[in-house]
């Protein structure tokens, strides 16, 4: 890849962005889109307004750190140059979402109802994860959008790691296609513990496919603007400024690509060919934070933080949020979804609670999080 580069740009955090030749990018690599034509812009945006009808942007945005270096020239895309030490920790995936033994999985299963009815839908626990989440589900959505808080949590040990994201899947539990989109402190992956946007895909639940950003073929970047896996800045800080990430994924309708769109950039898209399920629509789409560690649901818990690091009922400067979570249907028009649904693995370690305030016109906003290991999750 690196022979069809025509600019190296050496980030402040140690990055080199390599600036490389759109057409000889590692998405061409896999085997269905050997003759993939790419689709430059996709053929619409959504509309997305407010339930007072105004246009949506109401918080500061982070940038990315290597653009104080410069931009890479038209006809190439930003690359994150990848060290071999992350490739031989974690090969670019995310360890595949085991269930608990079969005998446990009744015990383990998590019933949540949606807008509080007695409705319940399943919703099973993976192994080494802990979770943290809005949820819906049971339509057939072809976009979702959210303003997600941008902090810097702890991670205590390699291969640990911890994300604030949006999720889109379809399929069975263990089984499932998604294709997701947020920010990660993840130092097994990166080489250290900077706050970094990523995207990730999957058709079979992590087991054998997808990876993080441009780690291996799959998704297919358009913009010269964005470095998938590069370092994000400000983050927020307690009683400060509070900075947000808008993330807007959506299929587009002419040629069924996930378009993603960072702020008011069209980043570019996970083809649809890669899919078997998600050609089609998402089942459900979630809102919130993981943890990654084999040491969750177990004496001594990890010490790896979600969020902020403080509980969701600290609220609006101290926990992580993620603003406008809003679904897209065939309407083409975003909107906050009918039916939502909170649910945390570890209610004592990493908390959530959709919260709105006293104004019957306010919308509710997600909060999430926890420092992992304290004195009610030891």
């Amino acid at each position: 890849m690196y022979c069809h580069l025509v600019l190296f740009l050496q980030s402040e955090d140690g990055d080199i962005i390599a600036c490389v030749d759109i057409y000889k990018q590692p998405a061409f690599d896999h085997p269905a889109l050997k003759n993939h034509t790419i689709q430059m812009q996709p053929s619409f945006i959504p509309s997305t307004e407010t339930p007072n009808g105004e246009r949506e942007n109401s918080r500061p945005v982070v940038s990315q750190l290597w653009k104080k270096r410069g931009s890479c020239p038209k006809g190439t895309i930003p690359i994150r140059r990848i060290r071999r030490r992350e490739l031989l920790r974690t090969n670019g995936r995310k360890s595949p979402e085991h269930l608990k033994g079969t005998k446990k999985i009744a015990t383990q299963d998590r019933f949540m109802h949606l807008n509080n009815t007695k409705g319940s839908i399943l919703y099973p626990t993976p192994e080494n994860r802990s979770t943290a989440i809005l949820l819906t589900y049971g339509y057939n959505y072809v976009g979702a959008s959210g303003e997600i808080n941008v902090w810097n949590p702890h991670v205590e040990r390699l291969p640990e790691f911890t994300t604030a994201q949006i999720w889109l899947k379809s399929g069975a539990v263990n089984n499932f296609e998604s294709v997701e989109a947020g920010w990660t402190v993840h130092p097994a992956e990166y080489s250290d513990a900077r706050t970094r946007f990523f995207v990730y895909w999957t058709v079979d639940g992590y087991k054998k496919t997808g990876c993080f950003d441009l780690t291996c073929y799959g998704f297919v970047q358009t913009s010269t603007e964005i470095a998938l896996g590069g370092a994000v800045e400000p983050g927020s800080s307690s009683f400060q400024q509070q900075y947000v990430l808008p993330i807007n994924i959506f299929m587009d309708p002419t040629t069924t690509n996930w378009w993603l769109v960072f702020h008011n950039i069209a980043v570019g898209y996970w083809p649809g060919s890669l899919f078997s399920l998600l050609k089609h629509s998402a089942t459900s789409v979630e809102w919130g934070g993981q943890v990654y560690s084999v040491n969750v649901r177990k004496t001594p818990h990890t010490k790896t933080a979600m969020g902020s690091g403080y509980d969701a009922e600290e609220l609006y400067g101290f926990a992580c949020f993620i603003g406008q979570p809003r679904i897209l249907d065939y309407s083409k028009s975003y909107k906050y979804p009918t039916f939502v649904a909170v649910w945390k693995d570890e209610y004592n370690c990493y908390s959530a609670v959709n919260y709105k305030a006293g104004n019957a016109n306010d919308e509710a906003t997600f909060f999430f999080g926890g420092p992992g290991q304290s004195y009610r999750c030891p």
